[in-house]
């Protein structure tokens, strides 16, 4: 009777005669009905139209009417009648901005308009609080997704004050479009029959149970004990929504696991009890700021595992609930459901959407549902699997090391999930070894070799911070039964957040192992994603007076977070030395695609082609390789479509020691990597472990390139953090940590010094792409850093360079460099070791002669070579031996005394192989 007297009361108020009769407007199978302001049942005593353009009529409410969006429940400002052709779901969009009518919107501390909200009530069903008006979307807001009858129904919505509404539109809403290959898929392996299946099964439950509770488990389930025993008080009304609660999330994994391992009913009824209230009420609204997917798929995975460790304790009602709300969370996400409106190859498909939110709802849910379980299970197996087989040959991360460390998680997630499911791996073991990239691009500062976007950069100060991603690393140690992965989670402090995934995968049995010293101090990273990192030593603390170096180049280029870095060379000595000066802000900003992911940034070659075509909204040219934001779906797509091309791995080998290298010798053909500007382009690196306290280490850098006009102009580029000193015949750099100083002594020796002009770019010139500056606001040293570039005088097609790095202690002399170009290849001779080079692009097949200037033993290193038999004789003609070079390697070093040697292709008969 109330609710009569209501309406009755709200239709007397109204501006008109009654309801706008509205008629649906189909197309084909398309439903789309756009409602304007003339439309509405008003209530008179709160809103007013305002004219707006084309003589249409905007809502908003009165001056002085106080907004009753967030109040209790009241006569509605604005109706609308609705009658859609068929049942189902139906997607409410609004346009609305900000009103003039004297209102102030909230603002934040930048001075952005906070988000505005309207409630809106769909028949009968709950009421609901949207965004009308934010920063991000600004006037074109969807709503949501609303379920429709198909009869007769109202929309009936309460406005804020400060805005105006101009329309509200309606159309049908359609499921992502499976693919035919996902629609007929019949999965390899399927859930077993029973509960559990997420993360334990009925067979391995009771190892598990024992588990938890053996060596250093046992102090984490005494946590969770405790925490499961202690009563969560949630307070709720079914009539009102709330959004996401991360403790009470946290507080379910708990108590369900706590029943899995206990089987205390008390606590596992209240787990479930907990979960369908909570689930029933839950409403993540239409927010799409801040990546809303990840707290949308941690509810849903939460919601899976009260589903599948307490399901004997759910009622079939509470089962359909969870059921429900599930599936309608899951179409809320990026990635859509069916899961097809994104790749689970790269960007935020690539997160825990698929890999663990949907994938564990998906087994959970598996007799209920068994398509969704198809789903999942199809983008997972087909589509992921394989390409991880392929990526995985080269044991780094094409997205970096924080979003390669954040992604890699998840995928570790989705190889659990199966493994424990089925007791079998899915995915190529090569997943276990990739854990081992971080290691190796871990400085002793603390924080990593740059690679990709690095949003961890963010949060350190003006000092680098401790990285770290234990999670990962956590299920990357017990995936591969790794103890030396499980000393890094150590070092990194464990996941005291997450107890309950530690106690589902951690074995006490593994000892956790800190003695990196087994690695080799050098590794090569394979062909997938060409690169070498090599060191002098494991030092883990600020006072190491290591050297750690990094070259890249040859392979794939995968998109999205990958940077534009194809031979980039990064050295640290007491901190970075020279390496990539961009920072990661923002995703897609110009800064961000016009500097800070472009070659520019980084420290490598430059060529400029004033006519290159750019793509992904790229608007500066830099002269670097292809700007790339598409990634490849597949092996054979990497492999057939240059677009990916970004290299090739011409040699790399280190020696002759395995684990403590004296040598690292990587060479790359660049030329792919940079449009048809290039008409070839390679790069040599060669990494001395001189193992001496004033000069740790030298790299010796060669560059070969030709271009398809002389016009295109060269530039030689490396970036620095502090200002560099330039004399007569080179350049020093330096930084410092804990007051101990590195320098690094930079001599190029060819070109001649006379056939080339140097510039140095500083602070704000450097953060420019050759001319377009771009202000940084950072206390990150990269954000007033320096760029040192060289060219050659004189323009040509064809230009070398030929570069020596020397890593000194403080104040110590660089050490004297005995230099020859000759017989097609460069010779140094420096401390106890005489390096040969080719100086070209392609390797050496001719014979040498080499100078062996210093007295007593010297060590030879001959890189670049054809592969096959060589000898070495003595300028008298005498053979001293032979020698067998392996394709890929092309790299030699001996021990020899002082004299003149020539190394000659063949094998001499009568002599000893060198072994």
């Amino acid at each position: 009777m109330k609710k009569s007297i209501v309406y009755l009361l709200f239709f007397s108020l109204s501006s008109l005669a009654g309801y706008a009769q509205v008629h649906p407007y189909v197309v084909g199978d398309r439903y789309s009905r756009k409602f304007d302001m003339d439309e509405a049942q008003l209530n008179a005593k709160t809103v007013e139209k305002i004219a707006g353009p084309a003589n249409q009529n905007w809502l908003c409410l009165k001056k002085n009417v106080p907004s009753m969006v967030d109040a209790a429940p009241s006569v509605p400002d604005l109706v609308f009648c609705v009658k859609v052709p068929l049942a189902g779901t139906y997607q409410l969009s609004t346009y609305a901005v900000p009103s003039a009518n004297g209102a102030t919107l909230k603002k934040d501390d930048g001075g952005n308009v906070m988000a505005s909200y309207i409630k809106i009530q769909i028949g009968n069903q709950r009421v609901t609080r949207r965004i009308v008006y934010d920063i991000h979307q600004a006037a074109n807001q969807v709503s949501g997704k609303f379920e429709f009858s198909g009869k007769d129904e109202e929309i009936k919505m309460w406005l804020p004050q400060g805005i105006q509404l101009g329309s509200v539109e309606l159309k049908n809403y359609n499921d992502p479009e499976i693919p035919l290959e996902a629609r007929n898929y019949v999965p390899k392996v399927v859930p077993p029959g029973t509960h559990p299946r997420l993360w334990v099964t009925q067979q391995s439950l009771p190892a598990l149970q024992a588990r938890v509770r053996e060596g250093e488990n046992q102090a984490v389930w005494l946590q969770v004990s405790a925490l499961a025993k202690t009563p969560y008080h949630f307070d709720f009304n079914p009539d009102r929504e709330i959004f996401y609660q991360e403790e009470l999330e946290k507080v379910l994994q708990v108590k369900a696991f706590y029943y899995l391992m206990s089987s205390d009913k008390k606590i596992g009824k209240e787990a479930a009890r907990l979960a369908v209230n909570y689930l029933s009420v839950l409403e993540f609204g239409n927010v799409k700021y801040g990546d809303i997917t990840r707290e949308i798929g941690r509810s849903i995975y939460t919601a899976s595992l009260v589903y599948d460790w307490c399901y004997d304790l759910l009622t079939e009602k509470d089962k359909q609930l969870l059921y429900d709300k599930m599936l309608g969370l899951a179409r809320e996400m990026e990635i859509g459901w069916p899961p097809f409106m994104d790749s689970i190859i790269n960007g935020h498909g690539n997160e825990a959407q698929i890999s663990r939110d949907l994938l564990s709802m998906s087994i959970a849910l598996y007799e209920k549902n068994p398509d969704l379980y198809k789903y999942t299970a199809y983008t997972v197996l087909e589509n992921l699997v394989p390409m991880r087989k392929f990526e995985y040959e080269s044991p780094r991360h094409n997205q970096g090391v924080d979003y390669g460390a954040y992604r890699f998680g998840w995928e570790m997630h989705a190889a659990w999930l199966f493994y424990r499911m089925t007791g079998s791996p899915v995915f190529d073991d090569n997943i276990k070894k990739l854990a081992h990239y971080w290691l190796y691009m871990r400085l002793p500062d603390g924080y990593m070799l740059r690679d990709g976007d690095m949003f961890s950069v963010k949060f350190g100060g003006k000092r680098p911070l401790y990285w770290k991603q234990p999670q990962t690393m956590l299920l990357s140690y017990a995936y591969a039964n790794d103890p030396l992965i499980k000393g890094e989670f150590e070092r990194e402090g464990g996941l005291p957040d997450n107890p309950v995934l530690f106690l589902l995968v951690n074995d006490p049995k593994l000892k956790a192992s800190h003695d990196l010293g087994v690695l080799p101090l050098t590794k090569d990273f394979g062909k997938i994603l060409g690169s070498m990192v090599a060191r002098t030593g494991w030092g883990n603390s600020e006072e190491s007076k290591d050297v750690v170096a990094e070259i890249k180049g040859g392979g794939y280029h995968f998109g999205n977070h990958q940077q534009s870095d194809a031979g980039a060379l990064q050295i640290y000595h007491h901190g970075i030395q020279v390496g990539d000066i961009g920072l990661y802000l923002s995703y897609g900003s110009p800064y961000d695609y016009n500097f800070s992911k472009r070659s520019v940034a980084h420290s490598m070659m430059l060529a400029k082609d004033p006519d290159e075509s750019l793509l992904f909204r790229a608007k500066v040219l830099d002269g670097g390789t292809r700007f790339n934001q598409r990634f490849p779906l597949s092996p054979q797509e990497v492999v057939s479509d240059p677009w990916f091309d970004n290299g090739k791995v011409l040699s790399a080998d280190f020696g002759p020691d395995p684990v403590k290298p004296s040598y690292s010798y990587f060479k790359v053909d660049l030329t792919g990597a940079y449009t048809s500007k290039m008409s070839s382009y390679t790069r040599g690196f060669c990494f001395l472990n001189l193992d001496r306290k004033d000069v740790p280490a030298v790299i010796v850098l060669t560059d070969d390139m030709v271009t398809a006009k002389p016009e295109f102009q060269k530039f030689w580029q490396i970036n620095t953090l502090n200002k560099p000193e330039l004399f007569a015949d080179e350049m020093v750099l330096k930084n410092e940590l804990k007051g101990l100083v590195g320098k690094t002594h930079v001599r190029m020796l060819v070109p001649a010094a006379t056939d080339r002009k140097t510039e140095i770019l500083s602070g704000k010139d450097a953060n420019s792409t050759f001319g377009q500056r771009y202000d940084i606001v950072s206390e990150k040293a990269e954000a007033n850093g320096h760029r040192i570039l060289i060219s050659p005088k004189k323009a040509g097609l064809h230009d070398k360079f030929l570069t020596v790095f020397q890593m000194a202690e403080g104040d110590e002399k660089p050490l004297p460099i005995d230099f020859k170009e000759k017989d097609g290849c460069y010779q140094l001779a420096i401390a106890d070791k005489v390096l040969v080079m080719d100086s070209g692009s392609d390797l050496l097949c001719k014979a040498f002669m080499v100078d062996v200037p210093a007295p007593g033993l010297s060590e030879v290193i001959l890189t670049g070579l054809k592969p096959g038999y060589w000898r070495v004789s003595r300028a008298d003609g005498k053979v001293q031996f032979n020698f067998d070079l392996s394709p890929g390697k092309n790299t030699i070093s001996f021990k020899i005394g002082s004299g003149q040697y020539v190394v000659s292709p063949g094998r001499a008969y009568g002599v000893d192989d060198l072994k």
